[in-house]
């Protein structure tokens, strides 16, 4: 199929587009505020951090599954298919093996405990505010970095086809957030993350269509990738340094979601927004099925478009100048004198990475408020109204820094790349500390401190010398330009695609290839949640074990009930370990003086 020759919009449709663009994300951005707006009610901090009221469960399905669906994965994940294939694709297997351990295994800890921040169950069950901060300091440089990428993702888009600068779009959508971030809350953040969803759904489905027709059927659009070897399943091979295999999907992929979805703020937030553990259980265990569909839309859409320019790579032909532009130069392709199509597109993938770093903003937040600042003296017992205006102010400031990580993110390779990267290497203290916190009777403050300074350590180290030391190849797979026909390319100023088969980053050489520290380095970055979750719990193991003292007594109700029932009947349960009950009359240790948090009595030595 020859590449079709780009024709200027007409004004006309550009003014439409325009319009489309404007409209779409202000009214996106106002409907969930609209109450706000017209309401003098002044709202609590109840309100803002968990959305006090009636919340459905299929807008909180939709919101969980929103993060699925990210501006990150609708143009990362096209690129991905389109220059190397389904890899990636198949860290699905680990999403969905994660969503029934986190709605079994970690929800029925948290749910009876009436707490704000997840983090604050660390400081319950280790008697340790310095746990605490470190889990919630992980959480918030994770965040930060993350988001960044998100944020950076639409710029790409606008960049692309009307020529915004980066800086002025990624100005934009903080400027918009910190608006948002003022008058909305929880019950704003779900209800933009469904507008998002719902929107962002009928874009791909649209564009899956529309590629299927013009490639001759669904059975067409298949083929091609197949001859193309794109459908690369089932990959077992053992190398740790391959970039992505079957294995190092599923089990990166798993590390890394129990770490968002049973570990991180934004989504232990929503679970317990929720009446009952029954109602968390059925929205988690009925996402399954959505998310699975969800997650696979963006690769349909790279099969598609891969079906279209199968003879004419457009990076390859200097049409566009990074991966992740593809899917933008197939609208302004395809769609650019067709009155709104690119202005709906560019709106969707715009306001997409606004509602999640609102809604993202609203969890470093309260983290921030309940870990952080609240334990200071100047800030304690204060008024409701006061704890809120912080908490916004707070917002308003990390909406700010994370401006300043996305400036940074067009330093790396692609978005995908990026964002698995920073979701990987943070993964593991976090994951760990809390398997320490439910499953290991034993485990003590120092102990998980300990087991997570060291993993951060290690993995700063690991992904330092990656990116310093080691020449990294992105391997990618071939493309043709055989069909392209040789008028001026779209983008002006593009660079030509030099290399065919590979494209490298040429890194300054300090090891040698075939060194210890060389293939350390070398490793694939899907495995780091996997190491540092394994470092954190056997370093926090052996030093618990080593430094158990009877201060270190907790209170048996915050391990994962099946643990505490193997606990009791143990025959060092409550003896050896000092472990305690206060309903079942269980004595307290000395010089421990007793809190009480929701319904739930539990000590707290003080330690800090």
């Amino acid at each position: 199929m020859l590449q079709r020759q780009l024709e200027e919009p007409t004004t006309v449709s550009n003014l439409w587009n325009y319009l489309a663009f404007v409209v779409f994300v202000v009214v996106s951005a106002l409907i969930p505020i609209r109450k706000r707006l017209c309401s003098r009610r002044v709202k609590t901090k109840e309100d803002y951090v968990f959305g006090a009221g009636h919340i459905s469960m299929l807008a909180m399905m939709l919101s969980i599954a929103r993060g699925t669906l990210g501006v990150i994965s609708v143009l990362g994940y096209p690129s991905e298919f389109f220059y190397r294939g389904t890899a990636m694709w198949e860290t699905l297997y680990g999403m969905m093996t994660a969503y029934p351990i986190v709605c079994f295994v970690f929800i029925p800890v948290y749910f009876d405990l009436g707490i704000t921040s997840v983090y604050q169950y660390l400081e319950l069950r280790f008697n340790s505010r310095l746990v605490r901060c470190l889990a919630s300091g992980t959480y918030i440089l994770r965040t930060l970095l993350s988001l960044g990428v998100t944020i950076y993702t639409p710029t790409v888009a606008l960049n692309t086809i009307i020529g915004v600068p980066y800086w002025a779009s990624l100005l934009c959508i903080t400027c918009i957030s910190i608006f948002f971030n003022a008058l909305g809350g929880m019950k704003a953040a779900v209800a933009a993350d469904v507008i998002q969803s719902l929107s962002m759904t009928a874009m791909l489905v649209g564009i899956v269509i529309y590629c299927c027709v013009k490639s001759g059927g669904v059975d067409q659009v298949v083929a091609i990738g197949a001859q193309a070897g794109r459908m690369n399943f089932f990959n077992f091979a053992a190398d740790l340094h391959l970039r992505v295999t079957t294995t190092s999907a599923w089990l990166g992929e798993l590390f890394m979601s129990l770490s968002l979805l049973g570990c991180q703020q934004n989504f232990v937030q929503r679970y317990l927004s929720m009446p009952t553990l029954r109602k968390i259980r059925q929205t988690m265990l009925v996402n399954i099925p959505l998310v699975a569909v969800l997650f696979s839309l963006p690769w349909l859409v790279g099969m598609g478009i891969f079906a279209l320019y199968h003879t004419c790579d457009p990076l390859k032909a200097g049409n566009i100048e990074k991966m992740d532009q593809i899917l933008p130069y197939f609208i302004m392709d395809y769609f650019s004198k067709v009155p709104g199509v690119w202005g709906l597109f560019v709106g969707t993938l715009f306001n997409g990475a606004l509602t999640l770093n609102i809604s993202n903003i609203n969890s470093l937040a309260t983290v921030t408020w309940e870990d952080f600042l609240s334990l200071l003296p100047g800030f304690r017992k204060k008024a409701d109204s006061y704890q809120l205006t912080v908490i916004k102010l707070v917002g308003t400031i990390y909406a700010i820094l994370i401006l300043g990580v996305g400036f940074l993110v067009g330093l790396l390779s692609g978005v995908i790349e990026s964002s698995v990267l920073v979701l990987s290497a943070t993964s593991g203290p976090l994951l760990g500390v809390f398997i320490l916190a439910m499953f290991v009777p034993f485990a003590n403050w120092k102990g998980a401190a300990l087991g997570m300074l060291v993993s951060h350590g290690v993995t700063v180290w690991i992904v330092t010398g990656r990116m310093m030391y080691v020449e990294v190849y992105d391997s990618l797979l071939s493309t043709s330009i055989e069909g392209c026909v040789s008028d001026a390319p779209f983008l002006t100023n593009s660079t030509s695609y030099i290399v065919v088969d590979q494209m490298s980053r040429i890194m300054p050489m300090a090891v040698q290839g075939d060194s210890f520290l060389y293939r350390i380095y070398s490793v694939s970055y899907m495995y780091y949640g996997v190491f540092g979750t394994i470092l954190t719990v056997a370093v926090g193991l052996v030093f618990s074990l080593a430094t158990w003292s009877s201060v270190d007594a907790y209170n048996t109700k915050m391990l994962h009930p099946a643990v505490r029932w193997l606990h009791e009947r143990s025959p060092f349960g409550g003896k050896r370990f000092g472990s305690f009950d206060v309903n079942k009359g269980d004595k307290l240790p000395p010089a421990a003086k007793v809190v009480v948090v929701s319904n739930l009595t539990v000590k707290d030595s003080g330690k800090s």
